[in-house]
């Protein structure tokens, strides 16, 4: 009897230590698919839709000067276009009239310090634009010749109303984008870069500063910092906009 009741006992003992051990195993694999799963991939076409589809038909619709502009300096159309793609879904006709009135006098007259700004369908800022002309005329073929020199502009307000006149043109705003591929294509090693890293550490340079170091661009690359609304709402990495226009368009 005694041998009966120790039996039972160990019997029982051994289906309670299974049982935890089976619970414990189960916890432990709900922890690591809970901390360790992937992120669902964000479908930009769909969660931008509208905006999307806006920025689309507008390649769709001056694909033919576009083209014709990145041909005449050997740069590839998909890779150029997806590092301004995110501009071109951000940008809002309404909301750069309503934006920038004002700030146009302002920067015209005062300057970047005191009004600096996005403007037109590829949302160049005067000061990126100013860069962009700064490096250009210190650099040799083609980049010194796209850009009319400071020196040949009478005052600081009809140099500065050149730049805006040029960021409110699509054909003469997409110069600053073309210079800035060759500028980045001569200031950082990126010839053996596969085209996704290529497109993702551009992108970001083109919407942070291409003046920056190659390692401060790419420590941004993953930073939140897109958005379409014009008030504060969720935000993504625009080096991902951009590759997902690439890897799908």
């Amino acid at each position: 009897m005694q041998d009966s009741l120790v039996s039972c006992t160990q019997s029982d003992r051994a289906v309670t230590v299974k049982k935890n051990a089976v619970s414990i195993l189960l916890m432990l694999l709900f922890s690591f698919l809970a901390g360790t799963a992937p992120a669902q991939p964000v479908d930009y076409a769909r969660l931008f839709a509208g905006d999307w589809e806006k920025a689309k038909a507008f390649l769709n619709e001056n694909d033919t000067w576009i083209k014709a502009s990145m041909s005449k300096y050997n740069l590839p159309y998909d890779e150029t276009v997806a590092i301004v793609f995110p501009e071109l879904v951000r940008y809002s006709a309404i909301r750069d009239k309503m934006e920038i009135t004002l700030l146009k006098s302002l920067y015209r007259n005062l300057g970047e310090d005191y009004a600096d700004f996005s403007v037109g369908v590829f949302q160049v800022k005067p000061s990126f634009a100013e860069r962009i002309r700064l490096v250009s005329a210190a650099s040799g073929k083609p980049l010194k010749s796209m850009f009319r020199r400071r020196s040949g502009f009478s005052s600081d307000h009809e140099y500065r109303s050149a730049i805006i006149s040029d960021l409110e043109s699509p054909e003469a705003e997409f110069r600053y984008i073309i210079a800035f591929c060759i500028i980045c294509s001569k200031q950082f090693n990126l010839g053996k870069t596969d085209a996704s890293e290529k497109i993702r550490f551009l992108a970001t340079a083109y919407n942070t500063g291409f003046w920056k170091s190659e390692a401060d661009i790419k420590k941004m690359e993953e930073k939140k910092y897109f958005t379409t609304k014009l008030f504060k709402s969720e935000t993504y990495p625009y080096a991902d906009v951009a590759l997902f226009w690439y890897e799908n368009h």
